[in-house]
């Protein structure tokens, strides 16, 4: 069932969105060479601190990270840790922050010093798939016309949607429902309504769209070793239309 908030919790949701977005500017400002991925979880930790607030990853399922820091092929919840960042490299940086009894959720892929060109279309194009699913986020739409606006400009740009991976509904929870995939058929899924608070997130593989687990039991990566991109924001629906609540 998709929870509908009322306009208190959205005020509340507002306000974790804030946060949220606060803690991934100072820890996108601290991205460059020669930074491990477990520095950037400690400027995180301290950023989510300051605001009172705390993680909504560590200990989720026992996750040992304050952030998900996903290097080159993977694609989601790569843990903090020893890694070096090197020039060339990107890197996805999932945030998730509670306060006030809701949740925030928002990630962005950052290049490292000097990318590939292929690189950069990555991430342009990932950014370009959330704008596009975000705008669908209307009432009178159906669910599934965020997923295929998310599929057709990924594909048009010759790029793959994940598929084992979803986005999904959020509130007084990380994850609600509903379950939003990143590909889907137009006039389809639940009638979108005022009230309704989802997670936009399209990871983007360059290469194909299937992935694998690592041992680690976390981190996902892209099957063929091809780099993957993920962005993602929380947005809710008005009155008015779609409103983005991590907006930086």
């Amino acid at each position: 069932m998709i929870i509908i908030k009322t306009p208190e919790e959205m005020e509340k949701m507002k306000l974790v969105g804030k946060i949220t977005s606060s803690v991934c500017d100072e820890v996108v400002r601290t991205v460059k060479e020669g930074r491990t991925t477990g520095e950037l979880d400690k400027v995180a930790c301290n950023a989510i601190k300051k605001h009172g607030a705390e993680s909504a990853f560590l200990n989720f399922n026992g996750y040992p990270g304050n952030i998900c820091t996903s290097v080159n092929e993977a694609v989601v919840h790569g843990i903090p840790g020893d890694y070096v960042l090197k020039n060339g490299d990107i890197v996805s940086i999932d945030i998730g922050v509670v306060f006030g009894g809701f949740c925030g959720d928002m990630a962005v892929t950052v290049p490292v010093g000097t990318v590939s060109a292929r690189a950069k279309k990555l991430i342009e194009v990932t950014k370009r798939a959330l704008d596009a699913g975000i705008k669908e986020m209307v009432c009178g739409n159906r669910l599934y016309d965020i997923s295929a606006s998310i599929q057709e400009l990924v594909e048009k740009n010759g790029f793959s949607v994940v598929r084992a991976l979803v986005g999904h509904g959020i509130g007084r929870s990380l994850h609600e429902d509903p379950q939003i995939p990143n590909y889907g058929k137009r006039s389809t899924g639940p009638l979108l309504e005022r009230g309704m608070v989802f997670a936009l997130e399209p990871m983007v593989n360059a290469g194909d769209y299937r992935v694998k687990l690592m041992p680690d039991n976390w981190t996902v990566v892209s099957a063929d070793g091809s780099l993957s991109g993920h962005f993602e924001h929380t947005v809710a629906i008005t009155e008015k239309g779609w409103e983005i609540l991590t907006v930086s």
